[in-house]
């Protein structure tokens, strides 16, 4: 099935045929005539099939016909700012056709008098964290009395990271009559009881098994003493020569104390969590995504919504204490039908988390000790005073600005067909092909995996 067989407007397929996507991923090919029906839409699928195109075409092509308005008619609630920023950059790329419509993008850790501004002037489409746009809401800033379409993305995180007031809240400021649409990666107890309380006879689609990660993704499993961790890490690194690496930690300063350890190994390194301000976010994203950044240090929340073509290695310094959690920070990798390896550094005391994430997945981990660092293997007290005491490499593009943090914290499809897929992952590198789903490109720019 292709794009136009969905019924899109010309303008949104020249947009796609722009960027190289030619056929829609499986979230997107039952959703999208779902939203343009008007149907409320309970959707689940893994990360990396495509879900944030799978609304933002159907929404821009039921505003197509229609003509730019004061007050914000779509309402697009995301988890963190990285993703706000992601599926604003979607709205923007795929409606660059469309006439006059505008889009808004809010979240904390920023100025509030621009945001203030852009409701003032009038906005069409509003991408928001909830902590923000409850602050403007409260403030009489944002009126949403006209919201015709409510999309929840990423609703499980969301609820993970203690949203749900916030978003009762705001869905009180909204019109009783309105158009739902919930996605998530995983349908959980609690997801659907969120989903009752505000979807009205909704259509399910599920494209993926829950709470699974990618089949793209080879997973191991490398037992190590928790004091030498980070060694391996820069090992793993230096030793392979691996030019971008995504690592998560657990904490905050876990991931500041990491990223200048490495940076001390002469290991350019940035960090990413709540506590660091927007701008030192978004330079040292996109840094990584350059390629100036070699390793991205992270937190589960800071992470949500990162999406990069072809990020080869991610790296879990410690496990996540919830098993979905893992799911989330291994499918950063493995996208738009390119492979990926997600590596799990686990110490004795950790034996626990590896054993729910091996329940949750229905499978065991495969596991390897790497040559120098199996554990119970720590150098001695001489050696370790000697690594301590000798010169270190200067700290190599290294950003630890921290600033004042707001509450916070897509996608490509791998086609069975063989036939290109379209939009679903991130952006591509400048003169990097992109890849079909299936392994053919297209005759322009080559057929993505799937639109965002």
């Amino acid at each position: 099935m292709s794009f136009s067989e969905l019924g899109l407007v010309p303008e949104l397929l020249r947009a796609l045929e722009a960027e190289g996507y030619t056929l829609p991923t499986p979230i997107q090919a039952q959703s999208i005539p779902l939203v343009i029906a008007g149907h409320d839409l309970l959707a689940a699928a893994q990360t990396g099939t495509g879900k944030t195109a799978a609304f933002t075409l159907p929404i821009l092509h039921k505003l197509s016909g229609t003509s730019p308005r004061p007050l914000p008619r779509v309402l697009v609630l995301v988890p963190t700012r990285e993703l706000a920023a992601q599926v604003g950059e979607s709205v923007r790329t795929y409606g660059k056709q469309l006439p006059g419509f505008r889009t808004a993008v809010i979240f904390g850790g920023v100025g509030m008098n621009p945001q203030i501004d852009q409701f003032r002037r009038g906005v069409d489409i509003v991408v928001a964290t909830p902590g923000r746009l409850l602050d403007l809401v409260q403030q009489r800033v944002a009126n949403l009395s006209g919201v015709e379409t409510l999309v929840l993305d990423e609703a499980d995180r969301m609820l993970d990271m203690g949203f749900i007031h916030d978003i009762r809240r705001i869905l009180k400021s909204l019109p009783a009559k309105r158009q739902n649409l919930m996605f998530s990666a995983t349908f959980n107890p609690e997801i659907r009881s969120l989903a009752q309380t505000f979807l009205r006879d909704p259509v399910s689609v599920d494209v993926a098994p829950r709470n699974t990660p990618t089949e793209l993704v080879e997973q191991r499993v490398h037992p190590v003493d928790k004091a030498r961790k980070t060694a391996l890490i820069a090992h793993l690194v230096q030793a392979g020569d691996w030019k971008q690496v995504l690592i998560f930690t657990r904490t905050k300063h876990g991931a500041n104390r990491l990223a200048d350890q490495l940076a001390k190994q002469g290991i350019s390194t940035a960090a990413i969590h709540g506590n660091k301000s927007q701008n030192a976010r978004t330079k040292a994203l996109a840094e990584f995504k350059a390629g100036s950044v070699r390793v991205l240090v992270a937190t589960d929340i800071a992470a949500r919504g990162i999406d990069i073509d072809q990020l080869p290695h991610v790296i879990n310094h410690e496990l996540p204490n919830v098993p979905e959690d893992y799911v989330h920070r291994i499918g950063r990798t493995g996208r738009a039908g390119m492979s990926g390896e997600a590596i799990s550094l686990v110490c004795p005391d950790e034996r626990e988390y590896l054993r729910d994430i091996q329940k949750l997945l229905k499978r065991e981990i495969p596991s390897s000790l790497v040559a120098g660092f199996e554990p119970g293997s720590l150098p001695d007290a001489a050696e370790r005073e000697r690594n301590a005491s000798a010169p270190q490499s200067p700290r190599a593009n290294h950003h630890n600005n921290n600033g004042g943090g707001h509450r916070q914290g897509q996608p490509r499809h791998r086609s069975g067909s063989g036939k290109p897929a379209s939009p679903g992952g991130g952006r591509h590198a400048p003169g990097k092909p992109r890849h079909a789903g299936g392994g053919q490109r297209s005759s322009s720019r080559g057929a993505s995996g799937g639109a965002r």
